[in-house]
C-alpha cells in the first residue's frame, strides 16, 4: 500500500516535492504524448534546384571574384615581373601566353573580369535602390550575363 496516497498500488514511483496532492497513476486514463521527430538536415540536390537568373549572376559574381583573386592576380603579377625583369624574361612569358591553352585561360580570366565588373556595377545600383523592382532586376541580370559573354566573345575574336 502506498503511504502517500492511501491506495493499494505501489507504482507511484519515488516521492517528490508536492507528490501528496497528485492523483495516483491510472494507465487507462493516460493520454499518449505525440511523437515529435527531431529536426534533421535535409539533403538538398543543388543541381536540381532551378535558380533564377539573378541568383545565378550573383553566384557567378562571387566565383569570378575568387577566380580573379586566386588566378588572375598571380598571373598578372607574373607578367608584370617578367616585363620588368628583362626582355628575355618577357619574351618567354609572351611565348608561353601565345599557346592556345594559355589563351583559353586568359579568355576565362577576361570573362571573369568583365562579369565581375558588370555584376559589381549592378549590385551597386541595387544598393542605391535603382532597378530593385522584380522585372527590372531580372532584366539587369540578363543584361549583365549577356553583355559579359558578348564582350568576352569580341575579345576572343581579337585574341585569336
Amino acid at each position: 500500500m502506498c503511504a502517500a496516497h492511501k491506495h493499494e498500488s505501489n507504482d507511484c514511483g519515488p516521492l517528490r516535492a508536492g507528490a501528496h496532492d497528485v492523483t495516483p497513476r491510472n494507465p487507462a486514463m493516460a493520454t499518449p504524448r505525440p511523437v515529435v521527430k527531431p529536426a534533421r538536415p535535409v539533403y538538398l540536390d543543388l543541381l536540381a534546384i532551378r535558380l533564377p537568373l539573378a541568383a545565378f549572376v550573383s553566384i557567378l559574381h562571387r566565383a569570378s571574384g575568387a577566380l580573379l583573386f586566386l588566378a588572375g592576380i598571380p598571373l598578372a603579377l607574373w607578367g608584370l615581373g617578367a616585363s620588368l625583369a628583362s626582355p628575355e624574361a618577357y619574351a618567354s612569358f609572351a611565348t608561353l601566353m601565345s599557346h592556345p591553352l594559355a589563351k583559353l585561360v586568359a579568355l576565362g580570366l577576361v570573362w571573369a573580369y568583365l562579369h565581375h565588373l558588370l555584376a559589381g556595377i549592378r549590385h551597386l545600383l541595387l544598393d542605391l535602390h535603382v532597378g530593385i523592382d522584380l522585372a527590372q532586376a531580372r532584366r539587369s541580370a540578363a543584361i549583365v550575363f549577356v553583355l559579359a559573354l558578348l564582350l568576352t566573345l569580341a575579345i576572343a575574336v581579337r585574341l585569336w
